[in-house]
């Protein structure tokens, strides 16, 4: 028997782009902005902390087909057959969260399913990445929803290596001798491409096309400023990588978590093909969750919100208004994309988006085997809940990869880097979501967020939040089993919880209540305690007396 720490068939992929690093558009910037720094004149920590209201007038259309004219300039991800290495028998992040005792509940209140409702309905995540590559460990087969990166795609390529990763997360099962597995492998993945940096805009010369919608105002033909980049970083944060100039409005330039992952041009990704996805996602049927591991880090300072952000941010309030729980990763810090420490947390240096958006998302932080706060891991009011983030085992995602193909490294260059990120914490919160919508089929969107928020391991903040973790680490057992204040009135149960006996009293080991007369009791009570008084008085008397008599002289015998 083959066990999961042995080197047999575990391989260390070889990413050639991005692995955990992602990063969708951005508006149009200024040069100093795409530097990370402020117009000059603009005071720091000026933006609005807060989104203005939601303007679904700016909702997009689920165009599903990319923007541009991208090719594949980088191979896909393939595994380093000659670099087999061995593997813990259980990833640390489910010893952390006990996903063994969550998945024995899971099976007792749903019928034996761990992802699926008790009747056996199928819960779809929809997880918006680098596409997703079929491994045969996925608990349901991986279902085509989209590709905004190539015009013939399905989303089920995934040459990057990311999107894989973070559904293995999800929805992969536990093999027999090998402890990874998913929070939610009875759960469906649904894989739209969105982004990729092994694909980058044709290098021929073509006639500029029109903006797409949420570009207006700039000139047709014209060549807007670059953009800055973000999320999503695979490593710690040193060492810290530059993001490659020459994007155009809108288009991705990630702030790499590595030295060397950015290869030049420009990849496939923004925020308006983002929008779009999210989009699409909310329009796919039996879709609950969505994860985004994907997102973008601009300047703080300089303005409100761009219209790409206004798209997005549309989208996402969509999708929660069709009753599906949006989960996002809170971004990683880069050269690009500096930590939010400045001296009022309230104002960050840094916005990220999607978790700017924190009405109707669920931004989550990482955390490291300590329990602390990633370095990496992007600081800001936005951040709603934490969850594991490093040292990260998953499935392999290159093609062709076998039932016991995982990864916990990547190789970039010279470098042998641990797999790990926001972007990895964010699958365990979607997948916990998913257990949720499983145990609890008739709580909305809504109530699924706050069932994780409440439940959460809360810092030790005055408000029960900060902007480190947000409302704290998940703990998924609490969150499927916790009392909710407020869901009393909510029909929790299923049509196979109410096929179950129904509850009986059972007796305590206290004996019953007596609730005849008390005339009887009251009269014992009161003759034993005059009983008492005279035996008490008597015995002073006695006692006095004795003590009080003079003493009689001894007489001759």
């Amino acid at each position: 028997m083959r066990s999961f720490g042995t080197p047999s068939r575990v391989a260390t992929v070889l990413l050639t782009a991005t692995v955990g690093i992602l990063a969708p558009g951005l508006s149009p910037l200024t040069a100093s902005a795409q530097q990370g720094t402020p117009p000059p004149g603009t005071p720091p920590g000026s933006a609005p902390l807060v989104p203005p209201p939601v303007d679904m007038s700016k909702l997009p259309a689920a165009t599903n087909k990319p923007d541009k004219n991208y090719v594949k300039k980088i191979q896909c991800v393939t595994r380093d057959l000659d670099n087999n290495i061995p593997l813990p028998d259980i990833p640390w992040a489910q010893k952390y969260l006990q996903l063994d005792k969550v998945h024995d509940h899971m099976r007792a209140a749903t019928n034996g399913h761990v992802g699926k409702t008790p009747t056996g309905e199928i819960i779809r995540v929809a997880v918006i990445d680098t596409g997703v590559t079929p491994h045969p460990a996925f608990g349901q087969p991986v279902q085509q929803g989209g590709d905004y990166v190539h015009p013939d795609g399905k989303g089920t390529e995934d040459c990057d290596g990311h999107g894989t990763e973070v559904a293995g997360i999800i929805g992969a099962r536990k093999q027999d001798d090998i402890g990874f597995m998913g929070v939610a492998p009875d759960a469906q993945i649904v894989s739209i491409r969105q982004s990729s940096q092994n694909y980058q805009v044709e290098d021929k010369p073509q006639t500029p096309a029109a903006p797409p919608s949420g570009e207006a105002g700039q000139p047709s033909g014209s060549q807007p400023p670059p953009s800055s980049g973000g999320e999503e970083s695979g490593t710690e944060e040193p060492p810290e990588s530059s993001g490659t100039a020459g994007s155009s409005a809108s288009d991705t330039v990630p702030g790499q978590g590595n030295q060397g992952r950015q290869q030049g041009g420009q990849g496939a990704g923004n925020l308006t093909t983002l929008a779009q996805a999210v989009r699409t996602a909310a329009d796919t049927d039996g879709v609950r969750v969505i994860n985004m591991s994907v997102d973008n880090c601009r300047p703080a300072s300089g303005g409100g919100i761009t219209p790409e952000e206004q798209a997005l941010q549309a989208a996402v309030r969509y999708a929660v208004n069709k009753d599906i729980v949006v989960v996002a990763a809170a971004g990683n810090t880069s050269e690009t994309c500096k930590q939010n420490n400045q001296p009022d947390p309230s104002k960050p240096i840094n916005v990220v988006s999607p978790p700017w958006f924190t009405d109707d998302v669920i931004s989550v932080a990482a955390i490291d085997e300590t329990g602390g706060v990633a370095s990496f891991s992007v600081n800001g009011p936005w951040v709603t809940v934490a969850a594991p983030g490093t040292q990260i085992i998953s499935l392999d995602p290159s093609k062709n990869a076998r039932i016991g193909d995982f990864a916990n490294q990547t190789v970039e260059g010279e470098q042998v880097l641990p797999i790990q990120g926001t972007s990895f914490a964010s699958p365990y919160v979607a997948g916990l979501a998913t257990l949720i919508r499983a145990k609890f089929p008739n709580l909305n969107a809504r109530q699924v967020m706050h069932r994780i928020t409440s439940t959460a391991q809360h810092p030790g903040a005055r408000s029960g939040r900060d902007q480190f973790v947000g409302y704290g680490v998940i703990n998924p057992m609490a969150a499927l089993t916790a009392v909710i204040p407020g869901e009393d009135k909510i029909a929790l149960s299923t049509p196979y919880q109410q096929k179950l006996p129904a509850p009986v009293a059972l007796p305590s080991d206290l004996p019953p209540a007596n609730d005849g007369p008390k005339a009887p009791m009251i009269v014992a009570l009161s003759g034993t305690a005059g009983g008492v008084v005279a035996l008490l008085i008597t015995m002073f008397v006695v006692h006095t007396v004795r003590r009080n008599r003079p003493d009689t002289p001894n007489k001759p015998a």
